[in-house]
């Protein structure tokens, strides 16, 4: 069974049923389901998500991506530091990256208020963490691959004729 294409299709459409899945591998039923449980097992799939636009609903959300600069530890790099944040339930997605600062950080929150408290009493005191960047998403248009609004955009293009 071709792992990779299996992933690509799960990464597409996690809720493709096994039979559907075995057609398009060219496998039996069992192979899928086997092969799926093993990559469950090995943290190769590690989730199943849902996008969800809370703009369309009565809850009120606020997100916020906050840039985090911190000093590595000896012989624990960032490593340490990632797991102290990553614990906190507030935290959506933890990146460390390349750039301006080490990691890049997701949360979720009712208001611009309980975002605010979470960096200033949980984030920023943490051991290593030196400055924060806060940034508050106004708007999402694409999530995960996903378009928010299924609105048709007109085309502005103007008919050339021969």
């Amino acid at each position: 069974m071709d792992e990779i294409q299996l992933l690509k299709v799960l990464e597409n459409d996690p809720r493709i049923s096994t039979a559907d899945l075995a057609d398009i591998l060219n496998v039996k039923e069992q192979e899928v389901v086997d092969e799926r449980t093993r990559l469950e097992k090995e943290h190769v799939i590690a989730g199943y998500h849902t996008v969800i636009n809370w703009d369309k609903t009565s809850v009120d959300q606020v997100s916020a991506i906050i840039e985090v600069s911190a000093k590595p530890e000896r012989d624990v790099g960032y490593d340490k530091i990632a797991e102290k944040i990553g614990h906190f339930d507030e935290v959506s997605s933890l990146y460390l990256m390349s750039g301006t600062s080490e990691f890049m950080v997701f949360i979720n929150g009712r208001s611009m208020r309980e975002i605010a408290d979470f960096v200033g009493q949980k984030l920023a005191p943490i051991d290593g963490v030196t400055s924060t960047v806060t940034c508050f998403l106004l708007k999402k248009y694409k999530v995960e691959g996903t378009m928010m609004e299924k609105e048709h955009v007109k085309d502005e293009r103007m008919l050339v004729e021969p």
